[in-house]
Parts: C-alpha cells; sequence; structure tokens
C-alpha cells in the first residue's frame, strides 16, 4: 500500500506495516518538523529556519545537535514505516529534504486538490462528483492541525485551513442544494460561517438553501443578519450579487 500521513487530527503514518502513531515522534519537535517538511514536501528548509520553529522562545546552546538529534528520530520513524533511512531525509547546503515515493499521500494535500476538484466540478455543474469531492475536503479541513503547537508558521498553516474548510463547506452545501437536499445545505453552510463569518457567498447560499427548502423566512432572516454583520462591522452595504438574491426570494411567491 501507498505510504499515507495524517497532519491534521492526531498525526499519524500509515504504511503496510501498520499505523505509526505521533506517539512514535516522541515529543512536539519530531511531530513539527514532520508537518514542516512536508508543507510544501517539495521544498527544501534551512536548518536554521527548523530550529527557529523547534525552538521559537530560544534557541537551545547546543541548537545544532539537539536539531540533529530530532532528524535523527523522524529518519528512525520513516524507516519504521518502510523507507530507507539513508536516503529519506537528506542534508545538504544547509538545508533538509524529504524524499517520499512519488504515490505517498498526505491528508493536507489531498485535501487542497479535493477543493479544487470540487470547485471545477461545479463549475461544470457536475453536482455529484462535486459531492464526493467536497466530502474529502469537508472532513480533512475539519479536524484540528497540530493541536498544542504555537508560533507563525503554524497559525499560518491552519488560517489557510480554515479558508480551505469554508470553501469546501460551500462547495459541499452548492452540491446538496443540487441534489435535493437543502437542510442538509443550510446546515453546512452555517458550519462554513461559523469558521468565516464575513464570506458573503456562504451567506448567500444559506440563504437559497433556505428558499429551496420552503423556509422563505428564514431566508430572508439569513440576509437580514449578513446585512447587519457587514454593515456593523465592515460600514458597507452587502454586494450587489448578495442582494440579487435578496430580491429574488423577496419576490418569490
Amino acid at each position: 500500500m501507498a505510504l499515507r500521513i495524517y497532519l491534521t487530527g492526531r498525526v499519524a503514518v500509515e504504511c503496510e506495516h501498520g499505523l505509526l502513531d505521533q506517539d512514535a515522534f516522541s515529543g512536539r519537535q519530531g511531530v513539527l518538523a514532520l508537518a514542516r517538511l512536508l508543507l510544501p514536501r517539495t521544498a527544501a528548509v534551512s536548518r536554521s529556519e527548523l530550529a527557529a520553529l523547534l525552538w521559537p522562545d530560544a534557541l537551545p546552546r547546543a541548537w545544532e545537535s539537539a536539531l540533529n538529534a530530532v532528524i535523527s528520530k523522524l529518519r528512525s520513524v520513516l524507516g519504521q514505516a518502510g523507507l530507507n533511512k539513508a536516503e529519506v531525509l537528506p542534508s545538504a547546503l544547509g538545508c533538509y529534504q524529504l524524499r517520499l515515493p512519488a504515490d505517498s499521500w498526505v491528508d493536507v494535500e489531498a485535501a487542497l486538490d479535493a477543493l479544487h476538484e470540487a470547485e471545477a466540478t461545479l463549475r461544470r455543474q457536475s453536482f455529484r462528483d462535486a459531492w464526493a469531492s467536497s466530502q474529502v475536503a469537508y472532513h480533512i479541513t475539519r479536524r484540528p492541525f497540530l493541536a498544542g503547537a504555537s508560533g507563525e508558521w503554524v497559525a499560518a498553516v491552519r488560517e489557510n485551513l480554515a479558508t480551505a474548510h469554508a470553501r469546501a463547506c460551500e462547495c459541499l452545501a452548492e452540491a446538496y442544494i443540487r441534489n435535493g437536499e437543502p437542510g442538509i445545505a443550510a446546515d453546512v453552510a452555517r458550519q462554513g460561517l461559523a469558521v468565516q463569518p464575513f464570506r458573503e457567498t456562504a451567506h448567500r447560499i444559506l440563504m437559497r438553501a433556505h428558499a429551496a427548502a420552503g423556509n422563505r423566512a428564514e431566508a430572508l432572516r439569513a440576509y437580514e443578519t449578513c446585512r447587519r454583520l457587514i454593515s456593523d462591522q465592515l460600514g458597507v452595504p452587502p454586494s450587489a450579487e448578495t442582494e440579487a438574491v435578496y430580491l429574488e426570494i423577496l419576490r418569490s411567491r
């Protein structure tokens, strides 16, 4: 089986030999180093950047030796997953770079690929295909990324995954509307808004979901919630696209 690496939820490496849980990495540094070397996996990471990520407050006096120990343990774990310890994580010109088999699967990569596929299939109006891709992106991006970790890089990845989750919610909700399940669509749209409440695209989908379910009053109330939020917090009216959805619902019978 292809190597599978999970960075959301509980970090793990799955291979034909079984599942290596995050406890195999012997602490926060090993898990954090793995994540940084994987995102993106094609990029080399300098030793100094990796050390600053692992010890954000202050580098230990012998930080190079400490970093070598973390990398050595990471190589050992990847060796347990069936990879060649001497080749999987080489060091050159002061940088490290993971060399995984081409068919290796990483959950964050899979989620973003699925999200792009979902958005593309929606544009083609292939709603059943969009539903399937959206489900993959939705379920991966809803899980926490490196729970307990902190720092600017971790925060940036979490923000990107939050945006991806909001987009996945929109795709999934749209697919549910088109497949005749507006009640579920409304619930999923609300989940997206809980993550990023200023996304007018999500507000519009929520309005349309309520309208498709026959809940015209709820659709109008969803518009009012959107209008107040944007007006009170940003000092601007809703977009023309949002107003158009509102007027369409207002005129419906």
